[in-house]
């Protein structure tokens, strides 16, 4: 939800002046609020907002809606809504308005608009008179079509002429009003909107806006996190601002959407390539407002100067403007300071871990009404990493009660089934939202079992240790008893089949234990509920399908399934320092491994690496070649080849690179089970969502294998004439 607060003007400009709308007629400060509201997507059991807003104002409202109707109409659409509200309104539901604009035939193909005032619709009353100017709709394919994949259901609406050509009326029960593009003409300024993906669009709304004499460009966006996607985002405003002028407000939506993506707020107030106001980025809260006071004539002055911009204005079509019967500044503004330019403050990689899985993590518990998280805790990085994640939620959710945050509180003593409970410590609140097991087999060291066991005190979890070898026994010995044959280690003589089942076995067991557990273990301690069981396999992993399917990588949700391995390391690495979890420092150093093999001397046989045949940080590489550069096997070695020159011959490349997509495509049938995994790596390869790919691939990719197989003859044919020329 977005808001623009004006301040009524001490006189009424000239007739004039008023026609032309555009241009200020005396005190030109306008001070502008922006909020940002979780009223975000998902059911409406599960939305919150602001009941009644009691101001007279101009109002710009907009928001993103996802009905619960199955299809189409399950997807998200944005609209644009533009109200003169006379009395206070109530924000009602929407999908009484979605529906009866629909039953009308009015709106274009899609599930519907956005958040409106309840007195335009069936869904809801209005708390006073008003009237209804226009309604604009804004849909965009998402920046990340991956992501959002809707053009298969709906299309974008285009921009009408100058005189508002083919635009529908819609009848709402005030009064008919236009449909389609318009900008808002007051008495002292324009004001145009655009709604999330047209800012990363090639050609921008704000661009032909801004040279048509729009001062002040708002965005009501969904825009979801992405590691190191804010840096992005604020250049796009800021260019925006520095090339054309003007002011320009950027809301986003803040929480979990049900499903794999956080959106992470991020608000800001931008002028002329300057940033005056900052948005919390991760936040429990579900309202923010920030409020700049900004002078108009900085943007007139600032676009004087760019005498190129008149050639480029005479030549853009002008929008139909709505004319509207106020000013947003008066002359008495002329007493209010100004705001200043403020530098934008990044989280780090590391810090955003830290932060936004922890939101999401919170937004899952308290939706789905369960009693806390139930995670298998190897002594790891990854698990380490996500029992780190459940931490950072408590501090988070500890630091919003003491701000006075009482719906968190609220929901703390839901989940705790305890309603004089105040949370006040980190680690007490995570001994009763979290439980950590070690389950240990004979292939397990006591190093590993040591490392969890430390880690969980630390951290406050409780903390559960078993041993599973009774009951892997127990299936081996089923096996044997019905076929006649015992299957052995490879260190034991046995074949490599006989290796990898007896490894799978431990896997799988540790699964159904986890859900054993997780339902009963609270019913043991005599307290109500379930737990979630989070997985712990990373990005990296599920790319190449190191993990065994239907092993503990299978779980409710997963934390760190959109996160790679290095950068892992470094969010563990900031929890020693932040947290004080000094048992972490010996999970960073100890290599990284499965411990399904048997121990040799008491000591880890297998490492993850050796077993991949790769490192994590190749993985890192692969992925992003694979997803974000749309590199098959030979593009990927060519890119390869320029990238590793310095380390790596072009035959150690084609090696590497065979070697990826042999174990990729051969595992690729693992990405359709994935737990649903926080998605924060733009290479994610979630088959469900993201990376809709074949799984079923010719493993030995004889055409491309080839190609880069006389590609490295050549080079090494060339090598050899070259090492001849010189002797």
């Amino acid at each position: 939800m977005r808001l623009l607060e004006k301040q009524e003007p001490a006189s009424c400009p000239s007739p004039a002046a008023r026609e032309l709308g555009d241009l200020s007629a005396g005190g030109n400060f306008v001070r502008l609020s922006w909020v940002v509201s979780g009223v975000g997507t998902g059911p409406p059991e599960h939305r919150r907002c602001r009941k009644s807003i009691r101001e007279p104002a101009w109002w710009m409202l907009a928001a993103h809606w996802a009905p619960e109707a199955s299809g189409a109409e399950s997807q998200l659409v944005t609209a644009t809504v533009k109200v003169m509200a006379a009395q206070s309104w109530v924000l009602g539901r929407v999908k009484g308005v979605a529906g009866a604009l629909r039953s009308a035939g009015e709106t274009p193909a899609g599930p519907g608009l956005g958040l409106l005032p309840a007195g335009l619709g069936a869904g809801g009353s209005s708390g006073g008179g008003g009237c209804s100017l226009g309604l604009e709709t804004k849909w965009q394919p998402s920046c990340e079509s991956h992501v959002w994949p809707l053009e298969s259901w709906l299309s974008t609406w285009p921009r009408q002429d100058s005189q508002g050509a083919s635009r529908a009326l819609v009848t709402a029960p005030q009064e008919t009003v236009p449909f389609g593009d318009a900008v808002l003409s007051t008495w002292d300024t324009c004001i145009g909107s655009e709604v999330c993906e047209e800012l990363w669009t090639p050609h921008s709304p704000h661009v032909d806006m801004g040279l048509d004499g729009v001062e002040i460009f708002t965005n009501a966006s969904g825009s979801h996190h992405v590691l190191r996607k804010a840096h992005a985002r604020v250049d796009l405003v800021t260019m925006a601002t520095t090339k054309n002028g003007g002011i320009y407000l950027l809301a986003n939506q803040k929480g979990c959407d049900g499903d794999r993506l956080y959106y992470d707020g991020c608000a800001l107030i931008a002028m002329n390539g300057s940033i005056f106001a900052q948005g919390s980025q991760f936040s429990l809260d579900d309202v923010e407002v920030l409020t700049a006071t900004l002078d108009l004539e900085d943007i007139r002055s600032y676009r004087a100067e760019i005498s190129s911009r008149n050639l480029a204005a005479s030549r853009v079509s002008p929008y139909p403007r709505v004319k509207v019967d106020f000013a947003l500044s008066c002359h008495e503004d002329l007493l209010e300071p100004v705001s200043e330019p403020i530098e934008w403050k990044y989280h780090s990689p590391a810090e955003e871990i830290s932060l936004g899985p922890a939101c999401w993590l919170w937004d899952f518990l308290r939706r789905s009404r369960q009693a806390g998280f139930f995670l298998p805790l190897s002594g790891g990085v990854d698990s380490a990493a996500t029992a780190c994640l459940v931490y950072s939620m408590c501090h988070q959710v500890c630091e919003a009660v003491k701000r006075g945050n009482l719906e968190v509180l609220a929901d703390v003593r839901t989940i705790v089934n305890q309603l004089s409970y105040t949370p006040q410590d980190p680690r007490e609140l995570c001994g009763r939202v979290l439980t950590t097991c070690y389950m240990a087999s004979e292939n397990s060291s006591q190093e590993t079992c040591d490392r969890a066991r430390e880690l969980a005190q630390q951290i406050g979890s409780h903390h559960i240790g078993l041993h599973i070898d009774p009951v892997v026994k127990a299936l081996v010995g089923l096996f044997s008893l019905v076929t006649g044959a015992s299957p052995r280690f490879a260190v034991h003589g046995g074949s490599d089949r006989e290796n990898l089942a007896l490894q799978n076995v431990q896997a799988r067991v540790r699964m159904v234990i986890a859900y054993l557990f997780a339902q009963l273990s609270l019913w043991s301690r005599g307290a109500p509920g379930g737990l979630l069981v989070l997985g712990s396999a990373n990005v990296d992993e599920s790319l190449l399908g190191y993990l065994t399917k239907y092993d503990c990588s299978s779980a409710d949700i997963n934390p760190i399934g959109g996160i790679s391995k290095t950068d892992l390391r470094a969010f563990v690495q900031l929890c020693v320092e932040r947290f004080q979890l000094p048992a972490l420092q010996s999970i960073l150093a100890a290599p990284a491994t499965a411990e399904l093999e048997p121990l040799a001397h008491g000591r880890v046989s297998q490492t993850d690496e050796e077993d991949m045949g790769m490192t994590y940080a190749e993985l890192s590489v692969y992925g992003r070649l694979r997803k974000v550069a749309k590199t098959g096997p030979y593009s990927m070695f060519c890119k390869l080849l320029d990238m590793w020159r310095d380390t790596c011959s072009p035959r150690q490349v084609a090696d590497k690179v065979k070697c990826f997509f042999s174990k990729y495509s051969m595992n690729r049938h693992k990405m359709t089970t994935l737990t649903p995994a926080y998605h924060a790596e733009s290479y994610s390869p979630d088959d469900n969502r993201f990376d809709l790919r074949p799984f079923l691939y010719n493993t030995r990719w004889p055409w491309q294998f080839r190609c880069i197989e006389n590609q490295v003859l050549q080079l090494e044919g060339r090598q050899r004439q070259e090492l001849d020329g010189v002797d």
